[in-house]
């Protein structure tokens, strides 16, 4: 029985309800003719020139993406522009392009909850929930690490648990810390740096810090025994989701191939340490 891009993006919204959409954002269906025959969807975390050129290679009809192509505005998609030459690829491959951002953060499986498993915390709640009696769902994640560790130690195991990319891992505090209690939002996080239970944390990590925050952050942990900070990369973060997105619209959806990017879409390439 063939599907549909509607039917596919149905089944989206069904798994990432758009009731969890932030008033800024602009998911759902950015290109591509609802009509059109969907047989195999491939997924990844950008829509950039190596993910849209690796879907049409392998012969994708859809293209899920978590970080929508235009979530802000644009007046133009002529093909000498990147967005605009992007679509036109996309369009003539006869590919359609979904993206599913903050609806995929929300849920009990969204990015931070992949993020959370894949360290094995337990005890896990939202750090900010979305849906009273829900404390599953909302954005972030704060829950407790099997056994305790060494702020270092956590580190490089992130390490290992992230994809690599060129940035690396990132730490402000004592190597020695204890660690138990994690505080975690996949992507930029930035905005939760105030939050009780990322206070109340050993460490807090999340991705794109920038200097006067991350600063204040750290004079206000060293006055008041506050978190550590570990920054990662928010490609790398959010990489996590997307087996976890393939099995569920697999389950949803048995008759598509389903297959996941293993692309580095980090726009960083090298660094110089000193």
């Amino acid at each position: 029985m063939s599907v549909t891009v509607f039917e596919v993006n149905s089944a989206v919204e069904r798994l990432w309800p758009l009731t969890g959409v932030a008033e800024w954002d602009a998911p759902g269906l950015i290109s591509g003719d609802p009509a059109a025959i969907v047989a195999h969807l491939h997924l990844a975390v950008d829509a950039v020139s190596d993910t849209v050129d690796e879907a049409i290679a392998i012969g994708a009809d859809l293209l899920l993406v978590h970080h929508p192509l235009l979530m802000r505005g644009v007046t133009s998609v002529a093909e000498d522009r990147p967005k605009g030459a992007l679509l036109a690829r996309l369009i003539r491959a006869q590919c359609a392009l979904i993206a599913a951002h903050t609806n995929a953060d929300v849920v009990a499986t969204g990015t931070s909850a992949a993020f959370a498993n894949v360290l094995g915390l337990v005890n896990q709640r939202a750090l900010v929930q979305g849906t009273p009696g829900l404390p599953n769902i909302g954005f972030g994640r704060v829950g407790t690490l099997p056994e305790h560790v060494s702020l270092g130690t956590l580190a490089r195991q992130l390490s290992v648990l992230l994809p690599a990319t060129a940035g690396g891992i990132r730490v402000s505090g004592e190597y020695d810390a204890p660690i138990s209690t994690v505080a975690l939002c996949g992507g930029a996080g930035d905005s939760l740096l105030t939050n009780a239970e990322v206070l109340a944390a050993d460490v807090y990590i999340t991705s794109d810090l920038r200097h006067h925050p991350a600063s204040e952050f750290r004079e206000a942990a060293r006055l008041n025994a506050g978190p550590a900070l570990i920054d990662v990369s928010h490609w790398a973060s959010e990489w996590l989701w997307l087996p976890t997105a393939a099995a569920e619209l697999q389950l949803a959806l048995p008759q598509l191939t389903i297959t996941v990017s293993d692309l580095r879409t980090d726009p960083w390439d090298f660094v110089v340490t000193q």
